[in-house]
């Protein structure tokens, strides 16, 4: 199956991949789990060797090339066994990043992208709140326009890279009055007077920094505006069919992870005068456990292709991301109770596992709420148009 979306280049980008995280980064992870801060030298690495520029033009450093290669990225730095390393790497290059390549302007690009590509800046994207959850039309922080500036109070929540990254791409209501269709998108500096961070401590995800943000009268610039006043919930709402595939393929990575791990386990762990691959209730459990994740998979490769077509894959993505993430908690569960007592232990990567994927079905968009999503494009024939 694979051959049919990846070609030699694919392959041999993985195989590059792999040996510079085998290098940077497995040696260093349990140091930054045990810290919850990821050495900022990392980012500069991740930068020099391109990884951060798969999907940006050439223009700005960046690669240009094809969405299985972010494929490929989002895989592999699943296997390294730390969802917080993963999401803070991801949710820089695919959420505060894609806001500044699609509705920055020359210069935000110049000043912020580039360096982003480069490794030496660092960004978030901050839209969910303390009391809006996944509703984003709901939201309270506010914009307001005073002569040269926007001022802005509110606040945000659980947004990763959201205590050390270098600048902030925040949505807003610039239009109270208009609800949802009254929101705009900004990119601020981290030092502008008036912004404070609170590091949140969470059950997994530990080496990633997830804050919580306050904005105290923070002045911003017009020129820091992205895209059109009043338009952002466009923009957002574009972006989520990324985002949602995104940690569909996490999650049949992760899960593919634990299995492999837990066969290799069983293989080399006897009861009763043979190893525990051989006991039928065991062996027909990972089998079927393996025939989901391979679905998933197969499902998720062809959303990516299509995505990468330019096709508008909302209903497919939100899929994905529905059952990819059920599927792999569901599969660390078990694969973890194939190691017994020793799954329990940390030392053992499964209890990190179990943590970090439970924040699947709720990050992103919680699956109750993409069930809803889903059931009105199926049930009530709604569709979603791309913003033109």
């Amino acid at each position: 199956m694979t051959d049919m979306y990846f070609t030699e280049e694919h392959k041999l980008f993985r195989e590059s991949l792999k040996d510079f995280l085998k290098k940077e980064v497995v040696p260093n992870v349990d140091a930054w789990e045990a810290s919850g801060t990821i050495d900022r030298s990392i980012w500069k690495k991740f930068g020099d060797m391109g990884f951060f520029g798969i999907p940006y033009p050439e223009e700005y450093g960046g690669l240009n090339v094809d969405f299985f290669y972010t494929v490929i990225l989002l895989e592999e730095l699943q296997k390294i066994n730390s969802g917080g390393f993963a999401a803070a790497i991801w949710a820089h290059v695919y959420l505060a990043m894609t806001h500044l390549q699609a509705e920055g302007d020359a210069r935000i690009k110049e000043k912020y992208l580039a360096p982003s590509i480069a490794g030496d800046m660092i960004g978030c994207l901050c839209i969910t709140e303390p009391f809006g959850g996944s509703d984003v039309a709901g939201m309270r922080t506010t914009a307001v326009k005073d002569g040269d500036h926007y001022i802005m109070n509110g606040s945000k929540t659980f947004i990763t890279n959201g205590v050390y990254s270098d600048y902030l791409v925040v949505a807003a209501k610039t239009s109270p009055e208009l609800g949802g269709k009254g929101m705009s998108i900004f990119v601020i500096d981290r030092e502008a007077p008036g912004i404070s961070a609170t590091k949140l401590d969470k059950l997994g995800w530990r080496a990633s920094d997830t804050g919580e943000i306050a904005f105290d009268n923070v002045k911003i610039p017009l020129e820091n505006l992205m895209g059109e006043e009043n338009a952002g919930f466009g923009y957002i709402m574009q972006h989520f069919a990324t985002e949602r595939l995104i940690m569909g393929i996490n999650a049949h990575a992760r899960a593919e992870y634990a299995i492999s791990y837990a066969l290799g386990y069983m293989k080399e762990r006897t009861a009763f005068g043979q190893s525990i691959d051989r006991f039928q209730a065991l062996r027909h459990k990972m089998a079927e456990r393996s025939a989901e994740v391979e679905m998933s998979k197969a499902f998720n490769y062809s959303v990516a292709y299509r995505l990468g077509k330019g096709d508008y894959v909302v209903k497919e993505a939100t899929m994905s991301k529905l059952t990819a993430t059920k599927i792999a908690d569901k599969v660390i569960y078990d694969c973890l109770q194939m190691l017994g007592g020793y799954g329990y232990m940390e030392e053992y990567p499964m209890a990190r596992m179990l943590r970090d994927s439970r924040l699947g079905p709720i990050g992103g968009g919680t699956s109750e709420i993409l069930r809803e999503i889903i059931a009105k494009m199926v049930i009530d024939k709604k569709t979603y148009q791309p913003k033109t």
